[in-house]
């Protein structure tokens, strides 16, 4: 008669290790690795299968399934086996495994399977999306291997569930120190992988249909027109690197267009009377009239004086230009993490950054009743609700058109 029995490969180690079973018969015992792995943490030796109540073992109980099934695997391949007067090998064993359990496969399950094929679906995506999101969802892989790392946490396909995605975002908060908005960018990506590896028949938690964060939108930060007259009437012709900065943030200004598009206008992009080009990031065709505040900034991008910068470069100047063209008002900024409000008050040419380009022009161009959806087809805003979030109403445009409707009442 046959028995299995379940062993660790490394049981002293703090990190996750492969799971090998043992088939013993009345002639010796076969090794046979399974292609499941476990912290040795939540190991349980004596019943030879994973912990599966506590915090932080809610996915164990698939990896238990598992097991199960392997087991009756192998004693219904070595029974068919020695009917036949013969011994079946650790090669066809494990093959009984993998055939009768996929989950059980080293390629989706095994905590390097799934972070390699993370890693080879964002390869995969290179033709298709920017280099900038590219980077934020290798930035999501780096984050899931940083928790791995801890021991805490087994990243396999059916352990990755809404108790997982928890743990994530409490790691991001507290040992990240990131706030709720990149939070919910990071659980989003890896929602959108785990949905394209259940479409590719993996076998995925369905839990993670449920994985979610609140979207809490930080304070949009413009400038008012007299902000941004002040910094294109800025002197700056001892400053040439100033100079070049504040050229590149005006004309997202005057264009609405992203840094990063404003990085990429070539000459062929400028045609007499508009822009036309495809967006860095959602790959849209725009056509953007040219304003004249913009036409002499656009003629430095046709004779090629005008240079591109780093965007962290670029911040760092434009908090500079934003204090010498006396844009000081002190102003309170809220963001949230964890849930948590928090609010940071100082001048504010200390928030202004690529960003407050985009905003300032949508919210600027409304006040100059511009009609949403002709805003929305320059920007290149599908939908209402994510146009709303770069519009911001400046406290002088309140009281203008308050004093336009009801001041000549009094009279």
């Amino acid at each position: 008669m046959a028995t299995v029995s379940f062993h660790l490969k490394d049981p002293k180690v703090d990190r996750p290790t492969a799971i090998f079973a043992f088939l013993a018969h009345e002639g010796g015992r076969i090794k046979v690795y399974t292609g499941l792995s476990i912290h040795p943490a939540k190991w349980v030796k004596d019943a030879q299968r994973a912990q599966v109540r506590g915090r932080g073992n809610e996915g164990n109980g698939h990896l238990n399934d598992a097991l199960d099934t392997a087991e009756t695997s192998l004693l219904d391949c070595y029974g068919q086996y020695r009917a036949e007067g013969l011994l079946p090998t650790a090669s066809q064993l494990k093959e009984a495994i993998a055939s009768a359990a996929p989950d059980a496969s080293p390629g989706t399950t095994t905590t390097a399977g799934m972070l390699e094929l993370f890693a080879d679906w964002i390869t995969g995506r290179a033709l298709t999306h920017t280099p900038n999101t590219l980077r934020t969802y290798r930035t999501t892989l780096r984050h899931l291997r940083d928790l791995q790392a801890t021991g805490k946490s087994m990243l396999t396909f059916q352990a990755v569930g809404t108790a997982f995605a928890k743990r994530l975002a409490e790691y991001l908060l507290t040992h990240r120190q990131l706030r709720d908005t990149a939070v919910r960018k990071n659980l989003v990506i890896l929602k959108c992988f785990l949905g394209w590896a259940s479409e590719q028949g993996y076998p995925v938690n369905p839990e993670y249909k449920k994985i979610s964060w609140q979207r809490r939108e930080p304070d949009i930060l413009t400038l008012t027109r007299a902000e941004v007259m002040a910094l294109a009437t800025l002197d700056l012709t001892q400053h040439r690197p100033l100079d070049n900065a504040r050229a590149l943030f005006l004309l997202g200004v005057y264009t609405g267009l992203r840094f990063s598009d404003v990085a990429a206008l070539r000459p062929e992009h400028i045609q007499p009377d508009r822009l036309r080009l495809t967006t860095q990031k959602t790959r849209t065709t725009l056509i953007i009239p040219i304003r004249p505040e913009a036409r002499p900034l656009l003629e430095r991008v046709v004779d090629g004086t005008l240079r591109p910068l780093p965007n962290q470069t670029l911040n760092r100047y434009l908090k500079e230009l934003a204090a010498l063209a006396g844009i000081e008002t002190l102003t309170e900024r809220i963001h949230y993490a964890g849930g948590k409000r928090y609010a940071h008050t100082a001048p504010k040419y200390e928030f202004v950054t690529t960003h407050t380009a985009r905003r300032t022009f949508v919210t600027l161009a409304l006040e100059d009743q511009l009609r949403p959806e002709l805003i929305m087809k320059i920007t290149g805003h599908k939908d209402l609700k994510s146009f709303s979030r770069y519009v911001n109403v400046t406290e002088d445009a309140v009281l203008t058109e308050f004093a336009r409707v009801y001041e000549p009442a009094r009279v």
